[in-house]
Parts: C-alpha cells; structure tokens; sequence
C-alpha cells in the first residue's frame, strides 16, 4: 500500500505539472504573467504537500492522519477533489493587463519621418505666405513711387503757382502803388499804415513788387515831403525809409547797395539875432544822427520831411517805392 501511495505521489505531481506546465504556456500566450507566478507558486505547495503524505511526514494540521488509515485516505480523495474543483476554477482565463509594448526601431523611423513631413508642409506653408508678402511689398512699392512722382508734380505745380502768385502780387503792388500812391517820374510812392520794423517793412514792400522809398534828390525829397504830410495831417509821424548805416557807421546806403549823396537830416533851429537872449536847443529835437551804433535806420517825419535815426527794431509806419 506504501508502494502503491509512493507511486502515486512520483507519478500524480507529474501529471499534475504537466497540466500545469501546459497551462502556464496557454497563460503565457495569452500574456498573463502574474497569473503564471500565481499558479506556479500554488503548484510548488501542492507537491510539496503530496510528497508529505507520501513519505507518511506531519503535515503540520492536527485533523491530517499520519498512518494512512482509510479515515486519512477519504480526506486525501476530498482534498483531491476540492483541489481539483480549484483548479479547474483558476482554469478559466481571467482578463490580465497586457504589458504595454516598447517602440522598436521601426516605430522610431516612422515617428521621425512623420515629423518630418510636419516640418515640410509648414516649410511649404512659409513659403507660400513670404510669396504673397514678396508681392504685396512689390505693390506697395510700386504704388509708394507712383505717389512720390505726383508728389513731385505736385511739388512742381505749387511752386509755379506761387511764382506766378509772386509775380501777380508784384504786378499789381505796382499798379497799385502808382493808383494809390504818388507818382514822380520813374517812380511811385505808396504810404502804408502798418506798424512793423524796418526789415520787415523792406521785406513787405519786395513782395509787393518795390521797395523802401529811396528818394535819391532834393525833387524827389519834396514830392515824398508834400504826399506824407498830406496823407497823415495833422499829425506828425516817422516813416520808415530805405536808408540805413547798419554796413558801417556813419555810412549810409539806399537798400539797393548804392550810397546816398542826399540828406535831410532834422537840425536844431537857430535862435534869430536880435538883443534878447538866445534860446536854449529843445532836448526832444536835437540835431541828427545822433543814436551813433545804437540807431542804424532812418525815417522821414511826415510834417516837414526831416530824417532821423532810430532803432531798427522799432515799429513804424513806412512807405515803398514802385518803379514806373
């Protein structure tokens, strides 16, 4: 009987790891390796327990027959069946997770080469917007010189009609200045009642096509007397004239550059010779010029004609000349 059990505890473990073994294979196919470790670990227990009872050795549990009785026997065929019963359960394949599998080099290849062609159509998509750019900026070029040649024609039309404007303003600065104003020979004098300073009266006067008044002789001196007494009576005004020092001291020109041989300075009158005391010189109307450096322009009193010296920067009324 000893031999019978011994045989069956060589033989049974075999057969048993044998459909073990055919099961873990099936279990590795299906990928399930924590099953496997599992089962191989509860098949390890179970020979273990089968060779204890073959080899008559304790089993460690109080209930378990040491001698082989029939009692003993029954449980082993019941420990069998339920063991079998448990097996045929564990069996059934259950759902595992399935490892994730690593890329292969393949895998890589691809990936790179997806990347790639990513990389080419946006590349490809650069390009066709730096094209359309190109254009617009060829356009915008384009349209930006067309602009700047009519500016220049433009630019060119202003500039002639303010040539034309000038000469129309001289024209008629000049027909009005001898309508208006006093005519004496080749020339026309034209009050204006404007208060600005002697550069800017000379300028004022250019634009209209003449100049500060520059009477070059005694005839020309009494014309201009006579129309600028008429014109402000009965009040005595300093009028501007074209004459000035500011070159040199004490060298007087015309504004044209040409050196004045005719003055009408103001000059203190004299007291008349009689046995009475002579009269003192009036300190408001002392001889002239007399500003030396400080007054380089000279104006014409409007009530008998005198010149004298006044600063430049003063504002004054003033009186230009046209030709005829």
């Amino acid at each position: 009987m000893q031999a019978a059990w011994l045989l069956g505890a060589l033989v049974v473990p075999q057969l048993l790891g044998f459909s073990h073994g055919a099961q873990g294979a099936e279990r590795e196919w299906e990928g399930g390796w924590v099953g496997a470790q599992k089962e191989e670990q509860e098949r390890e227990a179970l020979m273990l327990k089968h060779l204890q009872e073959a080899l008559g050795l304790p089993a460690g549990r109080g209930d378990q027959d040491p001698e082989g009785t029939p009692e003993g026997k029954g449980a082993w065929e019941t420990q069998e069946d339920s063991q079998g019963e448990e097996e045929e359960e564990e069996t059934t394949p259950t759902p595992s997770p399935s490892p994730s599998p690593s890329p292969t080099t393949e895998d890589t290849v691809t990936y790179i080469l997806g990347r790639l062609a990513g990389l080419d159509a946006g590349l490809h998509q650069l390009h066709v917007r730096l094209h359309a750019l190109d254009t617009r900026v060829v356009e915008l070029s384009r349209g930006l010189r067309q602009l700047r040649e009519a500016a220049g024609d433009t630019r060119d039309a202003v500039q002639a009609l303010q040539e034309v404007q000038s000469r129309a303003e001289r024209q008629h600065g000049r027909l009005e200045g001898c309508l208006k104003g006093v005519r004496h020979g080749h020339k026309c004098f034209l009050l204006s009642r404007d208060f600005e300073a002697q550069a800017v009266a000379q300028a004022r006067c250019t634009a209209r096509g003449g100049s500060l008044a520059q009477p070059a002789d005694r005839q020309q001196m009494e014309v201009l007397t006579r129309y600028l007494r008429t014109a402000l009576a009965p009040y005595n005004w300093p009028v501007w004239l074209g004459v000035h020092d500011r070159r040199a001291e004490g060298l007087y020109l015309f504004e044209n550059g040409q050196r004045v041989s005719f003055f009408a300075w103001h000059r203190t009158p004299r007291p008349e010779p009689g046995p009475g005391p002579s009269a003192a010189p009036h300190p408001l109307s002392p001889n002239q010029p007399n500003g030396g450096a400080l007054e380089n322009c000279v104006a014409q009193a409007s009530d008998d004609g005198s010149w004298w010296d006044h600063d430049c920067e003063r504002r004054l009324y003033y009186v230009c000349e046209f030709p005829f």
